[in-house]
């Protein structure tokens, strides 16, 4: 079905272009876009006139016209305007509208489409059936991108993120929960990790500009086939959810980037708190003070280096040392030792991800 949006933005169109006046009403004589001035009561005329044999009539001065879906009545028309174009001028605008019913149809067949080959709910004969009919192209190469925002989907977000890729026949948005915008995206033969960040980037600046607040975007890995479309939305799925827990300063996260995040989102939380507390004896690795967490930190971001550390915290390679000395007698864990800063590393990521599971549960 047609938006009234759509429908008013048509008919004020072909007014700026004919200079005649139209209204379209359901069959019930309920007016759904108008560009009359002064709106008067049809109700009686129009179901007289669905009622009748005749595909339009002239009533009261009015041009009316019928617009049919498929043989089945939509829509009726009304023109008004000085000279004899208004008949000839009503019929194009009724060949318009019906024009745009066969096309949002179309759209909507496509949407389910996609939204079902999404979530894995086709038989794999139904997918390349369907996909013929619909004259969507099986064995091209395509990418899932998710876009969050933090306000709920509607139509015109769906509208919006469509015009922002340039209605591109060959990408497809849609929505299959109120909280994410998905773009399944068509993508070049020779189109690799570059140009899938690229893309997210300027989704992510384009919503901005849009308004959009708290924006993030996944994508996942770039599939041959269309049977492996869900595939690749899984993959977004995952990098949604565990950019969230390990990699919260980022706006945009790829699927092929998660690294070990990857594998601890899919540990049961009793095998993770079991881990802890052998590691730490009872004890959390996020327990310790804020300078400590801090050296830490930055001790991994330079990859084990004491110098570089010590020159970016602005303290002496000694003072540094010491610290880390003191973390070794109450862990048991040298953090210069490569196996001893592995274990700490996955341990304060572990909590995180326990942590997040925590807060989803309140």
């Amino acid at each position: 079905m047609i938006s009234n949006q759509i429908l008013q933005n048509t008919i004020e169109g072909l007014k700026g272009i004919t200079r005649i006046d139209f209204c379209v009403m359901d069959t019930d004589g309920k007016s759904l876009a108008s560009t009359f001035s002064e709106q008067e009561n049809y109700e009686e005329e129009v179901v007289s006139f669905v009622e009748s044999p005749a595909d339009s009539q002239v009533v009261q001065g009015y041009q009316f016209f019928k617009i049919f879906d498929e043989h089945q009545l939509e829509y009726i028309l009304l023109a008004n305007g000085g000279g004899d174009d208004v008949y000839m001028v009503g019929k194009i605008a009724t060949f318009q509208i019906q024009n745009l019913l066969v096309a949002y149809k179309e759209r909507f067949d496509k949407d389910n489409f996609i939204k079902n080959l999404l979530l894995d709910n086709l038989l794999l004969v139904d997918i390349y059936n369907r996909a013929k009919k619909l004259h969507i192209d099986t064995e091209v190469r395509r990418v899932i991108f998710i876009i969050e925002t933090k306000h709920e989907k509607d139509s015109n977000a769906l509208d919006n993120v469509r015009t922002l890729l340039g209605n591109k026949s060959k990408d497809f948005v849609t929505a299959v929960d109120e909280k994410n915008i998905i773009v399944v995206k068509e993508l070049e033969a020779n189109d690799g990790h570059e140009e899938l960040e690229k893309v997210a980037k300027e989704l992510y600046e384009l919503l901005k500009e849009d308004g959009e607040e708290d924006i993030l975007i996944a994508y996942g890995t770039i599939v041959n086939d269309i049977k492996e479309v869900s595939k690749s939305y899984k993959e977004a799925k995952l990098a949604l959810d565990v950019g969230k827990i390990f990699f919260g300063e980022k706006n945009i996260m790829a699927y092929s980037a998660l690294g070990i995040g990857r594998l601890i989102y899919q540990l049961p939380i009793p095998l993770c708190k079991m881990f802890i507390r052998e590691i730490f004896e009872g004890k959390s690795p996020d327990d310790f003070d804020e300078e400590t967490l801090t050296t830490i930190n930055k001790f991994f971001e330079n990859n084990l280096n004491v110098s570089e550390t010590s020159r970016q915290l602005y303290i002496h390679r000694n003072t540094l040392v010491y610290r880390l000395d003191k973390l070794q007698k109450s862990t048991g864990l040298d953090l210069r030792v490569f196996e001893d800063a592995i274990t700490f590393k996955i341990a304060l990521m572990v909590v995180k991800y326990m942590k997040y599971m925590e807060s989803l549960e309140y």
